[in-house]
C-alpha cells in the first residue's frame, strides 16, 4: 500500500526516494516488467507496451501498476511532522516523471532544479510547440489529446517525446510552507 525510502543526503539532508501509495484491491498492471520477467525500471531500462497501454487506457500514469489512494495530502503533513522531528526544516525529492513533479507542486513543493523545463515543456505542449507537433498518433502514447492533461503529457514524456529521458528535475519541500509554484496552470489530471 505504501512505500517510503528516505536517505541522508551528502550533505546531512533528508531526501525522498521513493513515494508510492498504491490501492492493493486495485487491479495490477505489470508494467515493472518486460514480457521477459525483466524490471523495467520504471520503464527506463525495459518497457512493457501491452501492460503500458493497458494502464494509461485505465487512467495511470506512468510507473504507476495500480491506481493509487489519494492520499498524498494527508501522508505529506505526517512525513513533514517526521522531519521536523529529526531536526530538519526541509526535505527533497526528485520526481521520478513529469506527472509526479506536477503532482508535488500541488502539495506545495518547489523546485531545486528544473523549473524551467518545466515551463518549457508547458509552452511546448501548446498549439504549435514542438511538443505538440510531435503527437502524431505514431503510438497510442502520441496522441493529440495527451497535450491537455498530466497523465497524457508524461505518457508522452515516457514515451520519448523529449528526444532525452526524463530527468534534471528535483524539488523540495518546506515544513508548513506552500510554496505556491504551478507549471501547468488550470492543469487537468
Amino acid at each position: 500500500m505504501l512505500s517510503l525510502q528516505l536517505a541522508d543526503t551528502a550533505n546531512g539532508q533528508l531526501e525522498v526516494l521513493l513515494f508510492v501509495i498504491n490501492d492493493p484491491q486495485g487491479e495490477r498492471f505489470d508494467v515493472d516488467r518486460d514480457w521477459q520477467g525483466r524490471r523495467t525500471k520504471f520503464g527506463k531500462m525495459h518497457r512493457n507496451i501491452p501492460e503500458e497501454i493497458r494502464a494509461m487506457q485505465a487512467g495511470l500514469a506512468p510507473g504507476q501498476v495500480r491506481r493509487g489512494l489519494r492520499l498524498t495530502g494527508v501522508l505529506i503533513p505526517q512525513l513533514e511532522q517526521f522531519v521536523t522531528r529529526v531536526g530538519h526544516d526541509l526535505f527533497f525529492i526528485e520526481p521520478l516523471a513529469y506527472h509526479n513533479a506536477i503532482h508535488f507542486e500541488r502539495h506545495g513543493f518547489t523546485y531545486m532544479m528544473g523549473q524551467s523545463k518545466m515551463e518549457w515543456i508547458h509552452a511546448e505542449f501548446a498549439p504549435g510547440g514542438v511538443l505538440y507537433q510531435r503527437l502524431d498518433g505514431s503510438t497510442p502514447f502520441r496522441q493529440p489529446e495527451c497535450a491537455d492533461t498530466v497523465r497524457g503529457r508524461s505518457w508522452a514524456i515516457h514515451d520519448g517525446i523529449l528526444d532525452e529521458p526524463w530527468g534534471g528535475v528535483h524539488m523540495y519541500k518546506r515544513v508548513g510552507h506552500h510554496a505556491g509554484v504551478c507549471t501547468f496552470p488550470n492543469a487537468v489530471y
